[in-house]
């Protein structure tokens, strides 16, 4: 390997602990076991289907990637291509007379085994000129061709049973160009297209679980620059915004991973920047969408034949299982939170102080002055304070018309559109933000909520005042 490809697979390996959580994201939800409800429906993110399939199903067999980049003289592109090919597995038992059959349930001491879909990592890796993008671009087409194994079940020497395993044909494209962005410096705009061209037809009646082995899975891109850099698509700088605008990314988004700007996720959940993997997390839990110290919490309390199915029903749901039975005090307390980032309130000035575990408790006697000062809340009293909306001052008691605004990212809201609330509280934030604390007129629950302070909360101009009001 050539020093350039050498500094890109080091700065891959280190944009892989990103990907990893993509490519596993929801790959086995806790309790990790086949039989329960949420792991029948599988694999969400970044499924590339057949195209047969593709029509009428709703979903995709393609996604595009575009991006800046500022590539400098000769420079080279690498890309690497990632997703999980579907591996059927099935579970088949010993005969009386030697042979095999097809079971449901194959149990064993230490686990029990059941038919399952496992996930097989396969990668694309190119490595192209930057020039040689230009035009027409590059077509290079992939296959990943059908295989079969079998893996003998034993106890005690005595064969039980086999797990036999069938992955069948991938096949797929990638389409790679350039083109030339006007403006103060050498820009192109880079085009990344992944289609899956598997010819497989389904059948009449086929459902999405006959699809799922022809698919590409939780299917992304890493990129990297050997000279130069990629700008931006979320905070692009004034002179390429126009460009970054420009830019279409379908089904897939591009985020800067690392500290030179040289490497790219495109990534199908959307990330921002320069992401991280917490410090704090022990380990893959593949459950993605829970916090590490709840789930650690729930998968320590399964019971002894719980933990059976999920050894038995994936490797990597076993692997969890064993981690969180192994994890050692401290790293329990390590997951109980840890601090970020504190920020003064006094204006974007105030300087930024970064608390890593482990690290001098900042709310202690040894700084100059604590972050926030609590004698500054003496002047609030969310019980009595009042703030206008349309004109009026309104407090507890109040009674106003719910009007969610776009930017609020909670759904929910949407639902509360038009419905009148009693205003509960008044309340202000350290960043001296105004929030108010409602619960629903006719909420048969409103007395239950009021008693345990759960409220829901809006921006004053979300609010307008209630006709009888």
């Amino acid at each position: 390997m050539t020093p350039s490809g050498l500094a890109t697979e080091e700065r891959f390996a280190a944009a892989r602990q990103i990907a990893d959580a993509v490519l596993f994201e929801g790959y086995v939800l806790y309790p990790y076991r086949a039989s329960a409800a949420k792991n029948r429906m599988r694999w969400q993110f970044g499924v590339l289907v057949p195209p047969a399939w593709g029509q009428g199903s709703g979903e995709h067999h393609d996604q595009r990637t575009e991006c800046l980049i500022e590539p400098r003289d000769g420079a080279n592109l690498s890309v690497e291509l990632r997703f999980l090919h579907a591996q059927r597995r099935t579970v088949q038992q010993v005969g009386p007379d030697g042979g095999f059959t097809g079971v449901d349930t194959l149990e064993l001491p230490d686990r029990v085994l059941v038919p399952w879909d496992e996930g097989v990592e396969e990668r694309v890796e190119l490595a192209v000129p930057v020039a040689d993008l230009a035009g027409d671009g590059l077509v290079v087409p992939f296959e990943r061709a059908e295989h079969e194994e079998s893996e003998a079940v034993e106890l005690d020497g005595r064969v039980l049973g086999r797990l036999v395993r069938r992955r069948a044909r991938a096949e797929g494209v990638i389409r790679l160009r350039t083109a030339e962005i006007p403006g103060p410096y050498r820009t192109l705009k880079l085009t990344v297209e992944v289609a899956n061209t598997a010819g497989w037809t389904p059948d009449p009646d086929a459902d999405r679980d006959a699809a799922l082995p022809y698919a590409l899975v939780s299917a992304h891109v890493l990129l990297g620059v050997d000279a130069g850099s990629f700008l931006s698509m979320t905070d692009p700088p004034e002179w390429a915004g126009a460009a970054a605008a420009s830019c279409v990314n379908l089904r897939t988004w591009p985020v800067l991973v690392g500290e030179r700007d040289d490497v790219v996720l495109s990534s199908p959940i959307i990330l921002e920047d320069h992401p991280q993997v917490a410090p704090e997390s022990p380990g893959a839990l593949y459950d993605a969408t829970e916090i590490d110290e709840i789930l650690a919490l729930r998968t320590s309390a399964l019971t002894e034949r719980e933990k059976r199915e999920a050894r038995g029903t994936d490797m990597r749901a076993g692997a969890a299982v064993d981690l969180v039975d192994s994890l050692p005090p401290e790293v329990w307390d390590r997951l109980h939170g840890a601090v970020r980032t504190l920020r003064g309130s006094s204006g974007p000035s105030a300087p930024t102080t970064l608390v890593e575990p482990g690290a001098a408790d900042p709310f202690g006697s040894g700084g100059e002055r604590p972050w926030w000062d609590p004698a500054s809340d003496a002047g609030f009293d969310p019980g009595s304070d009042r703030v206008p909306v349309d004109g009026r001052s309104v407090g507890a008691g109040s009674r106003v018309r719910l009007r969610p605004g776009l930017r609020r990212t909670d759904a929910q809201d949407l639902f509360l559109h038009g419905r009148d609330a009693v205003v509960e509280a008044v309340l202000h934030d350290v960043d001296g933000e105004v929030h108010v604390a409602v619960t629903v007129a006719d909420d048969p629950g409103a007395d239950i909520r009021r008693a345990q302070g759960r409220f829901l909360y809006f921006r004053p101009d979300e609010l307008t005042l209630a006709e009888d009001e």
